[in-house]
C-alpha cells in the first residue's frame, strides 16, 4: 500500500495540470476572442494617448 501513498500525488499533480491546459486551450478564441482583442487594444490605446499627453506631443 505504500506505493499508492507514493504515487497517489503526483498523479493527482498530472491530472490537475491537464485539466488547467485543457481549459486554457478550450478558452482561447472562439466568440469571446474578438471581444477580448477589442478590450485589450482599447487599453493599449488610452495607455499610450496619455503618454503622448503627458509628453505634450
Amino acid at each position: 500500500m505504500e506505493y499508492v501513498s507514493a504515487l497517489l500525488p503526483p498523479v493527482v499533480m498530472a491530472v490537475f495540470f491537464t485539466v488547467l491546459v485543457v481549459t486554457i486551450v478550450k478558452s482561447q478564441g472562439g466568440p469571446n476572442k474578438a471581444k477580448e482583442d477589442a478590450i485589450v487594444d482599447a487599453a493599449f490605446a488610452r495607455a499610450e494617448s496619455r503618454e503622448q499627453a503627458v509628453r505634450g506631443d
